[in-house]
């Protein structure tokens, strides 16, 4: 069984050859397993915070010319005594140093056990932990900012700040029950009604935000749907700016879904050119066309293309009624303008965006529609956002538990029954922090980082 007690190491930046590389180390023994085999100053004897130049190596062996830097406990990120070398990034090198400090004691750290420590010596709560993961994995400006304010504890502040108002009415009223005989009320349900009105407005502000703040997280899953030739391979080059996907005359040519990332307006769009939609005696392209349609399905965004210089407005709407029956978000876009007939322009409906994707005819304005389609607001220094699902759960749970005080106070149910529910309140609330965990829960966020981190 490992230990928090056990000094732990691993590769702190990504594998690979690189100009440098850091290995970490935590716990109790990582400056005295570092000084075994380090050849320079004392290191138990420096200064935490500094950072000293030596050789790594033993039996007059030299793995390396490395730099050590020290951090003693509790001024570290786990709040333990820490050690980040610095050596040259050959994976051979990494190797070596790696066996040379398990072998005088140093195990393997598991995924996220670095942060794990920091959490259960108090660096931060579990809020603020899975913050740290999220700023890694950031992609764009917003996420980087929605992680950046979650991990110096903004949501937390807040969440604490429910939880102690909370647990100031749950005391009175489990004072209440110890006094049930003599039919006396300590907290004021009125009182207590009005208390919770207010948290559920600002929960319902929390849970709100989960909208723009998945988006801002994991990106808008977009796809490029339409009849063959409608020009959807052209609309993805020219979102992405380059010849992603194979342009033909030749209806049918793309046959697989051709998908790639570009950041529009701060947040992440998957856009995702797919088979056109039609009938097919060809086994392969009925294939593309069935993803297409599971890709449409669990789509976040649609992108339905029409080609208005082949199609009809009887054809257009009976295309539109395929995508209504979808119940998924779309977007009807007009390909071609350069080619299509005035009339048949004309005629169209003013939700209608026009384009001509080859010649890039009004593919900035596209682009505003689809980020505006989704009210992204730019995340500012101290603006709370929820991004993560567990917590957006968490919230609604808490929500539904303070119903059930509201309906159980308008019908006159007795103190114990409202402490019940406000207690499950407080349970929920106390998950998103970490101060109410299981082992399983911590085992489940913490195996999601990586493992030097």
């Amino acid at each position: 069984m490992n230990s928090i007690d056990d000094t732990i190491i691993a590769l702190a930046t990504p594998p690979g050859i690189s100009a440098l590389a850091v290995i970490r180390l935590s716990g109790k023994n990582a400056i005295e397993i570092t000084q075994q085999v380090f050849k320079g100053k004392n290191l138990l004897q420096q200064p935490s915070h500094t950072v000293h130049l030596g050789g790594l190596g033993e039996k007059g062996r030299t793995i390396d010319e490395v730099m050590v830097a020290i951090f003693k406990e509790p001024h570290s990120f786990t709040k333990e005594n820490s050690v980040e070398i610095s050596c040259h990034g050959s994976p051979v090198i990494v190797k070596e140093i790696i066996k040379l400090l398990m072998a005088q004691g140093a195990r393997l750290a598991k995924p996220g056990e670095f942060t794990q420590r920091a959490f259960f010596n108090g660096r931060f709560d579990l809020a603020q932990a899975e913050a740290v993961a999220d700023l890694i994995h950031a992609e764009n400006d917003n996420a980087r900012q929605a992680a950046l304010n979650q991990m110096r504890g903004g949501f937390s502040k807040e969440i604490q700040h429910l939880r102690e108002e909370l647990i100031h009415f749950a005391s009175l009223i489990e004072l209440e029950l110890d006094f049930g005989e003599e039919d006396v009320e300590f907290a004021k349900r009125e009182d207590l009604k009005k208390l919770i009105q207010q948290i559920q407005i600002y929960l319902q502000s929390l849970i709100q935000s989960f909208d723009q703040g998945n988006v801002i997280k994991n990106g808008v899953p977009t796809v490029i749907a339409g009849k063959p030739n409608a020009g959807k391979s052209t609309l993805l080059n020219a979102l992405l700016n380059e010849e992603k996907a194979i342009v033909s005359d030749i209806p049918g040519t793309t046959r697989d879904v051709i998908e790639d990332e570009v950041v529009i307006g701060g947040v992440n769009f998957r856009f995702m050119d797919t088979a056109g939609l039609r009938e097919t005696a060809d086994v392969v392209e009925s294939i593309g066309v069935e993803r297409t349609r599971e890709r449409m399905k669990n789509a976040s965004l649609i992108l339905y293309l029409f080609d208005l210089a082949q199609t009809s407005l009887e054809e257009i709407h009976g295309q539109e009624k395929e995508l209504q029956s979808l119940g998924i978000p779309y977007m009807k876009i007009g390909n071609k303008i350069d080619q299509a007939k005035k009339e048949v322009i004309e005629q169209l409906p003013n939700d209608f965006i026009l384009i001509s994707a080859f010649a890039k005819t009004n593919l900035s304005q596209l682009k505003d529609k689809i980020v505006s389609f989704f009210q992204i607001k730019e995340i500012k220094q101290g603006d709370v956002v929820v991004t993560n699902m567990r917590h957006y759960q968490n919230l609604v749970q808490t929500n539904d538990a303070l119903d059930r005080v509201l309906h159980g106070m308008d019908h006159a149910v007795t103190g114990d029954f409202l402490a019940m529910d406000i207690r499950q309140a407080l349970h929920y609330l106390g998950e998103i922090t970490g101060q109410i965990t299981s082992d399983d829960l911590l085992a489940n966020i913490f195996s999601k980082f990586c493992i030097g981190k």
